[in-house]
């Protein structure tokens, strides 16, 4: 447990309307259903309440953005400092003209895609396929079946930690494969897309094909974090697992899926450091094989039980104690 310090932020932001919670549980709000508490978790009520509180927020505090915390990895140890995590506040949905919409940050991307079809706006099906809220898929410049948030983004909204909004453009946000180059403390609070104009039930039979292949070829109904690696230049990450012998490996309660290896799922009360030792391990065989190097694509955030190791450390300790006699 942490210090609570709900107190001296209320009395130092008076008229702020969000929800503020210590020593909140992150496990409960994460698909991997692992992890510590937030010192403190924040739940804005809208933009504006957003950059007061950033504004008025001491700056020796840490602040983390979590949104549906489908690629998430929370330590045991739990995340001090400040989580922010939009909800109701940034849930809607506008349909613009020329074929636009205009999202809150906080909408599943799923949402989005059904919204684009019931408006007959073609480019945005591949969003069925992806797990997580606009805001993630923004940061990470998320793409499925062949096309990514780049190709269909026109700009977006973000608060910076002074409390500063911003209105970027597409060419601001610097997207490169699965990730974006505005700052990492900058909030996206809202994003707009433009498409073409298409058929809604032909765009309805895309998305079901989108989500027929999720279903067969993905882990969707696992405790897990989705796509745990970037695929290397010229290379599958998937494959790569495959030929380091990993599919199947476990780590305590933790697995590597034998349907599709490069998810990692929680399927027997795994602890974070379980999936981040069975990472790091697959990391290491991966790199002894192959001598690539996989990057991770899972965000992990957070501090470890008091005295344990974190990243690359937990792979070499785990291979230490193996090789020990017994």
């Amino acid at each position: 447990m942490f210090a609570d310090i709900t107190g001296d932020l209320k009395s130092a932001m008076p008229e702020l309307r969000g929800k503020v919670s210590a020593n909140a549980s992150l496990a409960d709000v994460t698909w991997f259903r692992v992890g510590g508490p937030a010192q403190i978790l924040f739940m804005p009520a809208d933009e504006a309440d957003l950059a007061y509180f950033l504004k008025h927020l001491p700056r020796d505090v840490p602040v983390q953005v979590i949104g549906l915390g489908s690629n998430l990895l929370v330590r045991d140890g739990g995340v001090p400092g400040v989580v922010i995590r939009l909800g109701r506040g940034f849930s809607e949905i506008n349909v613009e003209d020329g074929h636009r919409l205009r999202v809150g940050t906080a909408v599943p991307d799923v949402k989005v895609a059904r919204a684009a079809a019931d408006a007959g706006i073609r480019g945005l099906a591949f969003y069925r396929g992806i797990p997580g809220s606009i805001g993630g898929a923004l940061r990470m410049n998320a793409g499925a079946h062949g096309r990514e948030t780049k190709d269909c983004l026109v700009g977006a909204r973000a608060v910076d930690p002074s409390g500063a909004i911003h209105v970027l453009s597409l060419a601001d946000m610097g997207f490169t494969y699965r990730h974006c180059g505005i700052s990492k403390d900058w909030i996206f609070t809202e994003a707009t897309y433009a498409g073409e104009p298409g058929d809604p039930a032909e765009i309805l039979k895309e998305m079901d094909e989108v989500a027929e292949y999720r279903e067969k070829n993905q882990p969707i109904k696992e405790r897990t974090g989705g796509s745990t690696f970037k695929n290397p230049p010229g290379h599958s990450a998937w494959k790569l697992v495959d030929q380091a012998g990993c599919r199947g490996l476990r780590v305590g309660g933790a697995k590597v899926s034998e349907m599709h290896c490069n998810f990692l799922i929680n399927d027997s009360q795994a602890s974070g450091e379980d999936v981040e030792t069975l990472g790091e391990t697959v990391r290491a065989r991966v790199r002894e094989t192959s001598g690539i190097a996989l990057d991770w694509e899972i965000i992990r955030l957070g501090l470890p039980k008091p005295g344990r190791p974190i990243g690359e450390a937990l792979a070499a300790e785990r291979a230490e104690n193996a090789a020990e006699p017994r």
